[in-house]
């Protein structure tokens, strides 16, 4: 029998299955402790499930616009306060701080450190500069 998942309840009941399966199977000290119908039977629910997670529409990311949103980027995927990043690219905290103000301009030689540091794409730093 062919069964697709068409709702999110449907989704649910279908993981409240796969989960009572998953509790046996630990209990039982693994999924060989499982019937063969079981074991097939949580294949199947797990492959529906996954067919149904596959069709969820994934949010877009929204790609960076500017040259600062491309620097928190950066910052973010990193895990950098402002001021550690400040120190990898060699220049000072102010300085960084003006930038992302929008107070002071990337100069060429900070577009070389942010291409080498941050592996900004210099296309980017020059249209956006």
């Amino acid at each position: 029998m062919n069964y697709i998942i068409n709702s999110e309840e449907e989704y649910r009941q279908v993981m409240e299955k796969v989960e009572t399966y998953l509790q046996k199977a630990t209990r039982g000290g693994g999924f060989q402790s499982l019937a063969p119908e079981e074991q097939h039977e949580l294949h199947r629910l797990s492959l529906l499930a996954e067919a149904w997670e596959d069709n969820i529409p994934l949010m877009p990311i929204r790609q960076p616009q500017t040259l600062i949103e491309m620097i928190q980027l950066s910052m973010y995927e990193r895990k950098l306060k402002q001021k550690d990043l400040a120190a990898l690219l060699g220049i000072s905290a102010t300085r960084l701080s003006e930038v992302m103000q929008g107070k002071r301009k990337v100069n060429m030689d900070l577009a070389k450190r942010l291409y080498t540091a941050l592996n900004i794409d210099p296309k980017f730093i020059l249209e956006q500069a």
